[in-house]
């Protein structure tokens, strides 16, 4: 079985470029986060608004950008569904629009396998670009994987709140939106309204019977 899940809004209880908007003041966080909720919605092009973004942020230092990263607060409920998906037997795959130095840690603290995530550029210790390796068909970055392990889509879980993530579905055969956009809630098999990642065991139980995660609970 495989879980595979978006990061900003998902795994993590934050979307990291307004966060770091904040510290050049109200003004710049707002049109930061304009532009983020414009490109959940699908308002806008995925890609030229994540450029936009980081273009708007240039000169922020990497030690603040690395401080505020390490600080975004994990999901509720995160630590519990992946230790349990873990127990279980799962394979666990992290598919972001955001950055590795935001995405890095959940390796270690989430116990995810693998991770998909784009790479903002320092150039003497400023934020100047970024490396877009995932762009808004994230089921492009990350199929092959699922091909490798040889996992089917009946055995497939996508857990995504963003309209940018809708690609993903496809690889799934069971779909869930967390405190999703309108266009998410719509598409999704299940739907989760409360910031409470542990809600999903109920849904898999619900869905694929206990035996899905007996090894996590005996």
């Amino acid at each position: 079985m495989l879980a595979v899940f978006d990061v900003e809004g998902v795994l993590l209880d934050a979307e990291y470029l307004p966060v770091l908007a904040s510290l050049m003041g109200p003004e710049k966080e707002k049109e930061i986060w304009d532009i983020t909720k414009a490109g959940i919605r699908g308002d806008i092009n995925w890609e030229q608004g994540l450029v936009k973004r980081v273009h708007a942020l240039r000169g922020i230092s990497y030690d603040e950008a690395k401080r505020i990263a390490e600080n975004l607060p994990i999901m509720p409920g995160a630590k519990e569904l992946c230790s349990a998906l873990k127990k279980a037997g799962w394979k666990m795959i992290a598919v972001s629009g955001g950055f590795t130095i935001i995405t890095d840690r959940l390796k270690t603290d989430l116990g995810i396998d693998k991770i998909f995530s784009n790479e903002l550029l320092f150039q003497d210790g400023k934020l100047y670009d970024v490396t877009l390796k995932v762009t808004s068909d994230k089921a492009a970055a990350i199929r092959s994987t699922i091909k490798d392990w040889n996992i089917k889509k009946e055995d497939t879980v996508v857990v995504v709140d963003g309209a940018n993530d809708l690609k993903l579905f496809a690889l799934a055969g069971y779909t869930v939106g967390f405190c999703p956009v309108e266009i998410v809630k719509e598409k999704a098999d299940e739907t989760i309204e409360r910031r409470d990642l542990s809600i999903l065991l109920h849904l898999l139980e619900k869905k694929f019977g206990k035996a899905v995660l007996a090894n996590a609970t005996s």
